[in-house]
């Protein structure tokens, strides 16, 4: 039931508002017979925007509503009087939510902070009354301008999951036995390859009340950055975390070819990922000795650090989490960016 109501991706069709006509009025009151024009501005039309929650964690509240339709902005009226503007339509996402145009593929922005919001699809602006058009050559202009047509566009929204440490392996390789061991989340867990498709996020407890969200991301397949299996939609969670865990079986045929496989798929998808902070995990350590696992060390890759562990026996787990901690603590921001581009739309 869970994995049903994880929703990563939805295609929406989004007609934003109408603008308002503009009016033709000319200033009749008890004092004035034929005064000038005073035809006020159509309202803008209704715009479709997105909204960062961090209480949202997938797009479910979208799944089934194809259609999102903004409203019409209203007419101006005589003595100057401008139109309502249509109403607006706000969409609650997740963090990291991806917009893009369904048609292009063009990546329009990313949400990435609780309360950001942009502007989706924006409404059409209020045609001009003719108090604008007035002058001195044309005193009584007879004419306004139309209220400018809204969009219907279709667009994509993709989510990538937003967390402090992904966990990068082939299918089976113990990932999310660890989550369940070092976070309060209760993944599925079998002894077969795929037994996660989407991915799960849990909050590890560290040390003085600290803690970071780790997550397991569905396992990597060779050529998975070519879109085979559902590789387009596992790689694109890894692209939002700050660390990345790899996670290979001590019984593995060669724990360094493997290693060498996950870091092209990373490379091929993204170049960018292999600027992130990487930890090497070998996993399933009850199953060998001490002496085997001294053995294995040589023939670890040489440019990332390396720990054995088994979530089963606990082996290493505590040392694992004073190794993340250090990664994660050192990429924390100090200030919170208050950007421009992240202030409430009430303006507009």
């Amino acid at each position: 039931m869970a994995e049903q109501n994880f929703v990563d991706y939805v295609k929406i069709c989004c007609r934003s508002g109408a603008g308002g006509a503009g009016s033709v009025h000319f200033l009749r009151d008890r004092y004035t017979v034929k005064g000038g024009p005073d035809g006020g501005d159509g309202g803008r039309g209704g715009h479709i925007i997105l909204r960062g929650n961090r209480n949202v964690w997938t797009l479910l509240s979208l799944k089934y509503r194809k259609h999102v339709i903004a409203g019409k902005g209203g007419d101006g009226g005589g003595n100057h009087r401008s139109g309502a503007y249509g109403e607006d339509v706000w969409l609650d996402v997740p963090l990291g939510t991806v917009a893009k145009d369904a048609e292009t593929g063009e990546v329009h922005f990313e949400i990435t902070r609780h309360g950001e919001e942009r502007i989706l699809v924006p409404g059409g602006r209020g045609g001009l009354g003719n108090a604008h058009f007035k002058s001195p050559t044309n005193q009584a202009p007879r004419y306004a301008q139309p209220g400018e047509p809204g969009r219907e566009e279709w667009k994509i929204l993709e989510l990538k999951v937003l967390a402090d440490v992904g966990l990068v392996g082939f299918p089976n390789a113990g990932k999310s036995t660890l989550l369940s061991v070092m976070t309060a989340a209760k993944p599925e867990i079998a002894d077969y390859p795929f037994t996660t498709l989407v991915p799960n996020l849990g909050m590890v407890q560290y040390r003085d009340s600290r803690s970071f969200v780790m997550a397991d991301i569905p396992g990597i397949i060779e050529n998975a950055h070519l879109g085979k299996g559902l590789g387009h939609r596992f790689l694109r969670h890894i692209e939002r975390n700050a660390a990345l865990l790899f996670m290979i079986p001590c019984d593995a045929d060669d724990i360094a070819g493997v290693y060498r496989i996950l870091l092209h798929e990373l490379d091929m998808y993204n170049p960018e990922l292999l600027d992130k902070p990487r930890l090497l995990a070998i996993t399933k350590c009850d199953l060998i000795d001490t002496e085997m696992q001294q053995l294995l060390r040589p023939e670890l890759p040489a440019d990332v650090p390396h720990i054995f562990i088994s979530a089963i026996t606990g082996q290493g787990i505590p040392q694992l989490k004073d190794m993340l901690w250090e990664i994660v603590s050192a990429g924390m921001p100090h200030e919170e960016d208050t950007s421009a581009d992240d202030r409430p739309l009430n303006a507009l």
